[in-house]
């Protein structure tokens, strides 16, 4: 069953987010008081009384009526970010009355409505013009969300038609996007990039396309955070928050380094199946690494819907420290393209993450693929 993670060949020794708590206890004093530093860990248990009359509907929809009576709820709070998930599992099988009933077909999209068909008629341009990649050439957004705020357009239209080269060409194709604007608009030096596929993502046109920013002064936001909390970390500890966060996630085996590039099968999920990957540049290991994820996303996971975002330490110099600061991208599973409900509610809006998928076995999908 899709989004549930359940693998024959995961034995009942094998960590999973519910058995953390033991996990924990067969780390290295030194590991166990560095994840305790970073994290705070609650194990839940939450009991129900099921009427007779509601079991049988229970068993069959759940699989097991003491998998409902008693659930294990495992939160997970990121004490220097403040990025906090809740799991449980069960919430992957909860009903639905919002599935389309019809069998899509992203083949059939309608294509006669695709503005991006020709993007040089259809779509305005950046006032120093277009980048053009080998497959994608860039737009300027007609609805912006900062004053440099551009399109990659893919030359295939189809969302999930890419491969090695293509993803490779759409980052590349941003990045000389970012310093082109960089060299007009020096003030401007913060780049991020984002690739929302298709709906559930928050895309509003389904031919495939990916976002790039330039922004000034500051970073945005959430980013400014983290490397605020990076610096704050490092001066209360005198070690990279970086470095010891991928410390603590490979010692629970959930995290590897390939080639300089780190992944994570992040603990505290904004949603679920959230990789995030760390480098020292924008290097041409790290674009392969975000397309072989997206590759397993797409080719052994089923996901049709994900959002992918990148950023970087600025172009140039800053009055901030960037010092220690990685490149980062961060790759989500968005849900199934046919279920017209949100993944995000007032939960995640104003109290925490819940996923139900589990950052251990996607470690060992993560193994098996990259």
């Amino acid at each position: 069953m899709r989004g549930t993670f359940l693998f024959s060949d995961m034995n009942a020794n094998t960590t999973n987010i519910n058995s953390l708590d033991k996990r924990l206890d067969t780390l290295s004093d030194r590991d166990r008081a560095l994840f305790k530093r970073v994290y705070t860990l609650s194990v839940l248990q939450a009991k129900i009384c099921i009427p007779p009359s509601m079991q049988g509907w229970v068993i069959s929809q759940f699989g097991s009526l003491d998998a409902v009576l008693s659930q294990k709820i495992v939160r997970l709070t990121n004490n220097i970010t403040g990025e906090e998930t809740i799991f449980n599992r069960l919430r992957a099988l909860r009903p639905s009355d919002t599935r389309d009933r019809e069998a899509l077909s992203l083949d059939s999209l309608d294509s006669s409505v695709d503005i991006f068909a020709d993007p040089e008629a259809n779509t305005s341009e950046d006032p120093f013009g277009r980048i053009k990649g080998k497959h994608c050439i860039t737009a300027s957004n007609v609805a912006k969300c900062d004053e440099l705020h551009g399109l990659v357009i893919f030359n295939n239209p189809h969302p999930l038609k890419w491969g090695r080269a293509e993803v490779d060409d759409y980052i590349d194709t941003a990045w000389r996007w970012a310093q082109q604007a960089h060299a007009l608009y020096p003030r401007n030096r913060y780049f991020f990039f984002c690739w929302n596929c298709l709906w559930r993502s928050a895309a509003s046109i389904n031919h495939g396309h990916a976002q790039m920013m330039l922004s000034r002064s500051r970073n945005y936001a959430r980013i400014e955070s983290l490397r605020k909390s990076a610096l704050a970390y490092k001066r209360k500890y005198g070690s990279s928050y970086f470095n010891n966060v991928f410390h603590i996630h490979r010692s629970l085996g959930c995290a590897f380094d390939k080639g300089g590039v780190r992944v994570l099968a992040y603990l505290t999920p904004v949603k679920n199946r959230e990789i995030v990957l760390t480098a020292d540049g924008l290097t041409k290991a790290f674009k392969e690494s975000i397309y072989e994820v997206l590759a397993l996303y797409r080719d052994r996971l089923g996901v049709t819907s994900f959002n992918l975002a990148i950023a970087t330490p600025p172009l140039d110099r800053t009055r901030q420290s960037w010092q220690g600061f990685p490149v980062i991208a961060w790759l989500v599973d968005r849900g199934e393209l046919a279920n017209r409900s949100s993944d995000i509610g007032s939960l995640e809006l104003f109290a925490a993450n819940s996923a139900t998928s589990d950052p251990f076995e996607l470690m060992h999908e993560l193994e098996c693929s990259l």
